[in-house]
């Protein structure tokens, strides 16, 4: 016995597609990587200023609940002398995540969780990465005026 195709109306099938789309637009992405770029030319981009000076930025359009972030933050050593400094994270003007970085020629790796709920209206938010010198040396460093703060992104997801 032949088999019968069953007739599906084309508009029909076309208001299924419709309301599945609705729906993925409606729930966003629920996960996704963030780009940030460096202000200055350098894979670790690094700055020896006692002002905030911004190392890396981006700018985003905050359709998720939260930015899951992770940084790496460096300090410096000129002549046997280390260098510390603090860092902050900026949304828009605003700070919204601090700390230090210590002086003692290691590492740090903030891992952070920051809710963009309050964003979630604004068409784009700016998001930058400063860091700024506080101890260690007065000479050396990347323009000469003291050891280096070093700062780079290790991952950026909205979810």
């Amino acid at each position: 016995m032949p088999k019968v195709a069953k007739q599906t109306d084309f508009l029909e099938r076309l208001a299924v597609v419709e309301e599945q789309l609705a729906a993925l637009r409606r729930a966003g992405r629920e996960r996704d990587e963030l780009p940030f770029f460096p202000t200055s030319q350098h894979g670790l981009a690094y700055h020896d200023s006692t002002d905030w000076t911004t190392l890396w930025e981006t700018i985003l359009s905050p359709r998720t609940a939260t930015l899951a972030l992770g940084l790496i933050l460096l300090g410096d050593t000129v002549t046997g002398t280390n260098t510390g400094g603090e860092w902050q994270l900026l949304f828009d003007e605003a700070p919204v995540a601090t700390g230090t970085v210590p002086a003692t020629f290691s590492y740090v790796l903030p891992a952070l969780t920051l809710d963009l709920t309050p964003y979630r209206s604004a068409a784009q938010l700016k998001v930058r990465i400063q860091v700024r010198r506080t101890s260690g040396a007065t000479t050396g460093g990347m323009f000469g005026g003291g050891g280096s703060i070093g700062a780079s992104p290790r991952y950026a997801r909205l979810l």
